[in-house]
């Protein structure tokens, strides 16, 4: 099974039609890889539906890197008893 981090820049790659093997931890969303608002809120939702968890939308879209995603979807992960 996939890492979250694994999955998160999968789904990264997919939502702004990147290369997965581009995309870094530290990089920033819309400072490194170009994701604009509507992306990042599309990124939430997509987030969300790959970890089968709700996350509140202005805490997830503070969210910088592609690494803290990570970390960020594994603590919502835990708060909702979903196995990752």
């Amino acid at each position: 099974m996939a890492s979250v981090q694994d999955r998160v820049i999968e789904v990264t790659a997919r939502v702004l039609q990147l290369d997965a093997g581009d995309i870094k931890p530290e990089n920033n969303f819309s400072a490194d890889l170009g994701a604009e608002s509507v992306q990042s809120i599309e990124l939430v939702a997509m987030f969300e539906e790959e970890f089968g968890i709700e996350m509140e939308e202005d805490a997830a879209l503070a969210v910088t890197t592609v690494g803290s995603a990570a970390e960020f979807i594994e603590g919502i992960c835990k708060e909702q008893g979903v196995e990752v």
